[in-house]
């Protein structure tokens, strides 16, 4: 409950150099003093030494894919600062059963039991959410407090800096991010987001990992190897 976050994060170097202004902005300023203050008196996910872990896992010129959550998983342990990811151990909830279920069907493989996605961000697969905190039990309880200044920031950065990358944007919310990228530059997939309530509206059947290595090995980069053990 008394984590301290850092104004100047320990964040890949990397990003810390693309992402200076931000840090230095009042926007994130006040960011910061909210998440002290939540601490104070809620239990925020995830844990402060993971908010950053999609950065610190995928440095800004290492990514290849990227792929955009909205909030955090709010329930016990679940959150591991990769959108869609859960720690080992942990069950996996129905939308990434759902990722799994179509990554299967796209590309035969099978199901894996964990489902800790770090073995796509070491590849260079970005899993950005758009928020990067939330309060135990309350889903977008952290939106609108400057963490979506924070990630657009990244978005365009990686956007205009940049060439060939692919975005798998999921859903109407990851969908509302396309105005941010230049599709000139850039390879957008779309489809619907995989939770159960819209998944069979073509999230299943959109083959998304296997475009994304059409478009990889095209940009003459190597593909993800999407297996996660």
């Amino acid at each position: 409950m008394s984590e301290k976050v850092s104004i100047n994060p320990n964040i890949d170097e990397t990003w810390k150099e693309v992402l200076k202004e931000e840090f230095q902005s009042e926007y994130f300023k006040s960011l910061k003093m909210f998440l002290l203050e939540e601490r104070k008196k809620h239990m925020i996910f995830p844990p402060a030494s993971k908010i950053f872990a999609a950065l610190n896992l995928t440095p800004f010129d290492k990514v290849k894919v990227v792929i955009i959550g909205q909030d955090p998983y709010h329930g016990e342990k679940q959150a591991n600062g990769l959108c869609f990811s859960v720690s080992n151990g942990v069950s996996n909830p129905p939308s990434l059963q759902n990722i799994f279920k179509e990554l299967h069907t796209d590309v035969g493989i099978p199901t894996p039991k964990y489902g800790d996605l770090e073995p796509w961000a070491r590849q260079g697969v970005l899993l950005l959410n758009a928020t990067l905190t939330v309060r135990a039990n309350q889903p977008g309880s952290h939106q609108k407090q400057g963490w979506e200044n924070f990630t657009d920031a990244i978005i365009r950065k990686l956007s205009e800096e940049r060439q060939g990358l692919v975005f798998l944007l999921w859903g109407r919310f990851a969908q509302a991010k396309e105005v941010l990228i230049d599709q000139s530059k850039h390879h957008i997939l779309k489809a619907p987001h995989p939770s159960p309530f819209s998944v069979h509206s073509g999230f299943f059947g959109c083959k998304h990992f296997s475009k994304t290595n059409e478009f990889l090995r095209k940009e003459g980069l190597k593909e993800i190897d999407w297996r996660i053990e």
